[in-house]
């Protein structure tokens, strides 16, 4: 069992991965690790995330009361948003936040990462939506987040940044890695033309290779959130139809297949 020094030092990796990967400048961003329901990890404001070391990492409370922070540090005012996270999905084990470059000029545009183009963001993130634009530090963030908690494990945050979580420090930070490496080829397909997406067989398959895998989290292939809207591969384009809605059958052979391909591809084989 990882103690809380070593999750501390964790916290302080991630850091230099998102500063050095050009995803936060300067004092942006911030982190967060659940250490128990009452108690979680969090990085301090007004530091660069690319340069912490584990005495500038503060404990707080769910409520992001401050119960340990050693002088002249003190929480990041967005903890809030953090909170949220922890208090709507007990599952979650950590919280990333930072603004990578191209996921967060989609949010800047207004464009949520919706359009299926690739088998590894459709099964391993699914749809990334736009959480409505808050002030930051205010309630407004987290409010504005809440609704897409039980749905996804990653939002853009309008005009801001991105948001992701899962199960523990590194997953939320590989969500975020595939979020702006999802964003930065969408942005270069749509520079070459227009990205050819799957059509809607095609997203089925996958998400059934996403139920064969088990992988933890939320996903559109688990419910479709965006009933009515177009744009979004949630239910394979079906997203008019019932939320209820049962998947077509795919055939075990055709999921075999598809599954040794796809894990050829992220090689898993």
């Amino acid at each position: 069992m990882v103690n809380e020094y070593e999750l501390k030092q964790q916290i302080c990796e991630i850091g230099k991965r998102i500063y050095n990967r050009n995803m936060v400048a300067a004092n942006d961003g911030n982190i967060s690790v659940k250490l128990n329901d009452h108690e979680f990890l969090c990085t301090p404001t007004g530091v660069s995330k690319g340069f912490m070391t584990p005495e500038f990492i503060c404990k707080v409370d769910a409520e992001g009361n401050v119960i340990q922070a050693n002088k002249g540090f003190k929480p990041s005012s967005e903890i809030k948003m953090h909170m949220r996270v922890y208090q709507k999905r007990p599952d979650v084990g950590a919280v990333v936040h930072a603004h990578p470059t191209f996921a967060t000029a989609f949010a800047i545009a207004g464009i949520p990462l919706t359009q299926p183009i690739m088998p590894e963001a459709v099964i391993a993130l699914g749809c990334v939506p736009i959480a409505e634009y808050g002030t930051p530090s205010t309630m407004e963030i987290p409010d504005n987040v809440e609704k897409y908690l039980p749905y996804y494990d990653a939002v853009l945050l309008e005009s801001h940044g991105a948001l992701t979580w899962s199960t523990d420090l590194l997953a939320a930070y590989h969500k975020m890695e595939s979020v702006e490496f999802y964003a930065e080829l969408l942005y270069k397909s749509k520079m070459l033309g227009g990205p050819k997406e799957f059509d809607q067989a095609t997203v089925e398959k996958l998400y059934e290779i996403r139920r064969k895998f088990g992988l933890p989290g939320k996903h559109p292939a688990d419910l479709c959130l965006n009933k009515g809207k177009t744009n979004c591969h949630n239910c394979g384009g079906r997203c008019s139809g019932s939320v209820n809605a049962e998947p077509k059958s795919v055939s075990p052979e055709v999921v075999a297949e598809i599954t040794k391909q796809v894990l050829a591809q992220l090689g898993m084989k």
